[in-house]
């Protein structure tokens, strides 16, 4: 198609990097095409659990915005998401000084950000001792505190070094490493190869142990198959506030780009299923409101699980989900060291459908009954047909079982009830 440059991009007095092409090898087929770009993408970062595993707590998907961020919020967040299971808190927009046009009241902007040089430090009354107590809480309880931040997009991300400064100062003052980067603009190629240097400039200051969950959700930004080596996707926003959160959609999203991209390097919400349950139609029967917050949280496990709620807002049964996540954190990192691909039907709310996370000897399957009448159904198994399985329960409402797998591939699963998930480890 061409270089992607145009003369106007081109600096005489230095090289200017250009977009990648890559070329492979696979041994034939659709699933052999698609394990071989997975090997690929597998390498573009290599993930090393203690930095890249996490459940990250976010509260924006509440829409409290800044409203409520605060010393005192924090530190209660800190101790619901501890009860939850929770691995990663993050601060969003107005833990700040400076005011962003994100903010629930009126004035602030994501321009002229360096106009002012304290904006990244922290808001003086909401926080008026610094992040220090709320990361010496985090570390009492194990949890990683982390942060959002919007780059400067003022003439195509000029102030690029200024911007990891302040990156790599919450890192040395606070130990914080991992970063929500929003508001991206890349308007242009020089825009563009300033970003890349800001996070190589910080990758390099953390010796490699930054991450930065990209937000997607607007603009022109990198995305599904460029600038993949600095952490993972931030994937959507959605709420209950305007009913456009439904575990179904969500699910959905997620099976789609699972067959061509790894699961693991997405953020996949959650939400607090008890809020605005009247804004949903009261005889839909796929509403939030009527899907169990397990099940609602097992949608997310073969990605990265955002819980997008204040945890201070959840009910009490909420936390009864706290054993499930519990044993997902022992499992999570084997379950991303697989290669996951979607199996079953699309989701629609009342598919049978999942995923597997292929290994050399096995693997997981991630089975879901959504709102159908089908206590079993046989489902389509990669890289097994002719193979017997042994499946254990590890997680939901399946029964151990072995299986021989059919010349297809099939192998029969059953659930009993509707909106109901089984989560297995198998070997061959």
């Amino acid at each position: 198609m061409g270089v992607g440059l145009e003369p106007g991009d081109l600096n005489p007095n230095e090289w200017t990097r250009g977009y990648g092409c890559v070329v492979g090898v696979a041994d034939g087929g659709a699933h052999g095409l698609l394990s071989a770009l997975r090997s690929y993408q597998e390498q573009i970062r290599i993930h090393q659990p203690g930095r890249d595993e996490m459940i990250l707590l976010n509260t924006w998907g509440d829409r409290g915005q800044d409203t409520r961020i605060r010393e005192s919020f924090a530190l209660a967040e800190l101790d619901a998401a501890a009860r939850l299971g929770i691995t990663h808190f993050q601060l969003d927009d107005g833990w700040q000084a400076g005011h962003s046009s994100n903010s629930a009241t009126a004035g602030g902007s994501l321009e002229n950000i360096w106009a002012r040089g304290d904006y990244w430090t922290p808001h003086p009354e909401r926080f008026p001792n610094g992040l220090a107590p709320v990361v010496e809480r985090s570390k009492a309880l194990g949890i990683e505190l982390c942060l959002w931040f919007n780059p400067s997009r003022d003439d195509s991300n000029a102030n690029w070094q200024a911007d990891a400064d302040a990156l790599i100062g919450l890192y040395h003052e606070y130990g914080i490493r991992t970063f929500k980067i929003d508001g991206v603009a890349i308007p242009d190629k020089r825009a563009d190869l300033n970003l890349r240097a800001m996070f190589e400039r910080v990758m390099d200051a953390t010796g490699g142990q930054a991450v930065f969950n990209l937000d997607v959700t607007a603009g022109r930004r990198w995305g599904y198959h460029y600038g993949n080596e600095y952490g993972n996707i931030f994937l959507e926003n959605r709420y209950t506030d305007w009913a456009n959160y439904h575990p179904h959609w969500t699910l959905r999203n997620l099976w789609m780009l699972a067959r061509y991209l790894p699961p693991q390097n997405l953020q996949i919400e959650f939400l607090n299923r008890w809020r605005n349950a009247d804004r949903y139609d009261a005889d839909d029967p796929l509403a939030p409101g009527r899907v169990p917050f397990d099940y609602c949280f097992a949608i997310t496990m073969m990605a990265q699980p955002l819980a997008w709620f204040e945890a201070t807002g959840l009910p009490e049964e909420a936390f009864a989900s706290a054993p499930l996540i519990r044993v997902y954190r022992a499992h999570q990192e084997r379950i991303h060291a697989g290669q996951i691909f979607p199996i079953g039907e699309e989701p629609s709310g009342t598919s049978w459908t999942g995923f597997q996370s292929i290994r050399p000897d096995g693997g997981y399957l991630l089975v879901f009954r959504e709102h159908n009448e089908l206590p079993e159904t046989r489902l389509r198994l990669r890289s097994l047909a002719g193979r017997t399985i042994h499946c254990t329960p590890i997680a939901g409402e399946g029964r151990a079982f072995s299986a021989a797998v059919d010349e297809g591939g099939e192998v029969t699963f059953a659930l009993e009830r509707q909106f109901s998930f089984a989560l297995y480890a198998y070997r061959v």
